[in-house]
């Protein structure tokens, strides 16, 4: 199998996170609960992710970042943890269904709602999201790059309207959070969102939520901390305010792992690397009869996601024919993005996405771009 859906999930994980992962399943406990050697080793590798992380976004302190079960979890708590009725929210029609479905639900309890159109590339128009701005906004909510087009948010010229207006920054960074170089303090980010099974290779189930010193965010799910019992609240104290249960220390192990290998590494040439196969995909691909490419031209304002269409076929017979006749793993159809398609015209076409992993070798690229126009010559035949 070729695998060109990075942008899904990291099919590729270090050796690192394998192993931390399988050292977890054989001796760690419960972490917060109890002293004896499982409990304190789940604490430790807890801790040491939290360290990792907090130095990977460049929070305040470890205590900062709360671990959620995805990027889609950490989302809804800042979301139904921050707003209330009569607040007025903007986001963007390039936000992910993790974003847009829990405003749409708190709209229906009396939230404002302003949705920042995008031009025909996918790309946002600042002046409008400025404009978008009243009396009782309270937050803006953005990606901090699309999961369709690939596109980046300029963060810097967002933060600079949340910070005129004093208004809280929520950025869901799925797609950038081990690619790009995040640094919350320096881009004004109140809240950060993230997954840990994309660019940060680490295992499903795994995710976080950094939340800025001095910023309460009501917790989503109330229970055991490991602290403070005889309270009836859920404990205040960040970490444990948003992380009520049983803490994922298999999967926070593995992910603390990948972030090893992240380290040493280096997120940059991760990220070298990913941009070189696109860059080589977009060139195989020129001059395909019927191709229609979305997104910004400009490659050093994207992620290394291509999403695309060949003439007016659906996008599901494209990514299912790549599958069938050369095992090349792709994924078609709204991609729980469904303002984006509106604002690109695909909403019933939906889009073929290719997302590309530093460890896809050139000639795995290049017999999916020849896949491609293979399918797109006997189309145009028909």
């Amino acid at each position: 199998m070729i695998y060109l859906d990075s942008a899904a999930t990291s099919l590729w994980h270090p050796k690192e996170a394998e192993e931390r992962m399988m050292q977890a399943l054989r001796g760690c406990g419960n972490a917060g609960r109890g002293a004896h050697d499982a409990t304190l080793d789940a604490g430790r590798v807890v801790f040491e992710t939290r360290m990792r992380l907090a130095e990977l976004f460049h929070a305040e302190s470890p205590e900062r970042i709360a671990f959620t079960c995805n990027d889609t979890e950490a989302l809804n708590t800042a979301i139904f943890g921050l707003l209330e009725a009569g607040d007025h929210v903007i986001t963007t029609v390039c936000e992910h269904n993790s974003v847009l479905r829990p405003l749409y639900a708190m709209e229906k309890q009396g939230l404002e709602l302003t949705i920042v159109p995008a031009d025909a590339s996918g790309r946002i128009d600042d002046k409008q999201m400025e404009a978008a701005v009243r009396e009782n906004t309270k937050a803006i909510v953005v990606t901090h790059a699309s999961n369709l087009t690939g596109n980046i948010t300029d963060l810097a010229r967002v933060h600079a309207i949340a910070e005129r207006d004093s208004l809280l920054l929520i950025v869901d960074a799925a797609q950038t959070a081990g690619i790009l170089p995040i640094d919350v303090q320096k881009s004004g980010i109140d809240v950060l969102c993230f997954s840990g099974h994309k660019g940060l290779l680490g295992p499903q189930g795994t995710g976080g939520i950094y939340v800025r010193p001095g910023l309460f965010v009501r917790p989503l799910k109330m229970g055991g901390s490991g602290i403070r019992s005889y309270e009836k609240e859920q404990p205040k104290a960040m970490p444990e305010h948003l992380e009520a249960g049983t803490l994922n220390v298999h999967g926070i192990a593995g992910l603390c792992g990948a972030l090893e290998y992240l380290e040493k590494t280096g997120i940059d040439t991760v990220y070298q690397r990913e941009m070189e196969r696109m860059r080589f995909f977009l060139e195989e691909i020129r001059g395909i009869p019927g191709l229609v490419l979305y997104g910004t031209d400009d490659l050093q304002q994207r992620v290394p996601t291509a999403a695309l269409n060949i003439g007016s076929c659906d996008s599901g017979r494209v990514s299912d024919w790549l599958y069938e006749e050369y095992g090349i793993a792709v994924r078609s159809g709204a991609h729980c993005a469904p303002l984006m398609h509106e604002a690109l015209g695909t909403r019933e076409q939906g889009a073929v996405r290719f997302s590309f992993s530093h460890v896809l070798q050139e000639d795995e690229v290049r017999t999916a771009a020849q896949a491609l126009r293979q399918f797109a010559e006997e189309e145009m035949q028909i």
